[in-house]
């Protein structure tokens, strides 16, 4: 059985009946497990995870040594009045994705889409009926997805949500189980700084296969420097001011990352990656605006021909 209805500590109106985790990858288990301590939580993930959890939980490791029982599935089959689903598919799976439950949606629900890239929120808007709430969220804490029914979290950090209305009602239900969340009404510079912090991490530990914080060393600079440089002024032409600092934080952010970036473990097993969504888009938005964008452009090369090989 699932558990209570998901509120704040008050026991509000704010709460939801019940929150769908889509995407049961390294992420999406962890925020899973952390709200299925009191909420009802429904993980929608792969059947192998789907079977180990049932079997032994979801071990959680690192930062938190837990084990969870939230309810699984590989599929919705219902989506309750008061609901909030909570995206956490690879960027490239989302339109399969909310195609799937885009019938099951109802006027109240909320969608929270907490992905890497550019234009997700944007692409689930057009698949979903307009009364459907989407919500744009970010986050940076470090998770690994070592096995099915296993991820090791290294590094706890804030949720970033828009001040919105959902936003808010969102925020009041994760920090009453415990969870970081910052509100901005500068969303979109956000999801654009947030964009260059993935566009130099994800792709070189992916490159090199190696932790996050060893592309933070003094001899990756200059390739950082190019990947942000193009990022700042791509950004630019999309209204967005991105401060010149951000190489330097960005290389601070890395050093503090022990785990292995979810590309980095794309590639390690062989599946696609999100380059299209990251430095691919960067690129795409260069061609648009007429920014030359050619670190972006090699690193995007490189990493599609690695994409689907077998790497150790």
């Amino acid at each position: 059985m699932l558990r209570r209805e998901c509120t704040s500590s008050s026991m509000d109106s704010n709460g939801f009946s019940t929150i769908i985790i889509l995407g049961a990858g390294a992420i999406g288990s962890y925020y899973g497990a952390i709200l299925s301590q009191s909420c009802k939580v429904l993980l929608v993930g792969r059947r192998e995870h789907a079977q180990a959890i049932r079997k032994k939980g979801l071990i959680v490791t690192g930062s938190i040594n837990q084990t969870f029982h939230p309810e699984i599935s590989t599929e919705i089959v219902d989506v309750p009045a008061n609901c909030l689903i909570i995206v956490t598919t690879k960027a490239f799976d989302t339109e399969e994705a909310i195609n799937g439950i885009k019938r099951l949606l109802r006027p109240d629900t909320i969608v929270l889409v907490l992905q890497n890239g550019l234009g997700n929120e944007e692409a689930v808007r057009g698949l979903v009926d307009p009364r459907v709430s989407v919500v744009r969220g970010l986050t940076s804490t470090g998770v690994e997805f070592l096995a099915p029914g296993r991820i090791d979290v290294k590094l706890l950090k804030e949720t970033i949500l828009p001040a919105t209305s959902s936003g808010v009602r969102i925020q009041t239900v994760f920090k009453s189980y415990g969870l970081e969340v910052r509100l901005t009404d500068r969303m979109e510079y956000e999801v654009w700084k947030k964009l260059a912090m993935n566009c130099v991490i994800n792709p070189l530990s992916a490159l090199f296969r190696v932790p996050d914080m060893d592309i933070a060393a003094d001899s990756l600079r200059n390739v950082r420097k190019g990947i942000v440089e193009e990022c700042i002024s791509v950004a630019k032409k999309e209204g967005v001011t991105l401060e010149p600092s951000l190489v330097e934080e960005i290389t601070a952010a890395a050093a503090a990352y022990s785990n292995v970036s979810s590309m980095c473990q794309d590639i390690l097993r062989g599946r696609r990656t999100e380059i299209g969504f990251l430095n691919g888009m960067v690129v795409k938005l260069g061609e648009m605006h007429g920014v030359p964008t050619p670190v972006n452009g090699v690193i995007t090369d490189l990493i599609r021909f690695m994409e689907g090989k077998k790497w150790t």
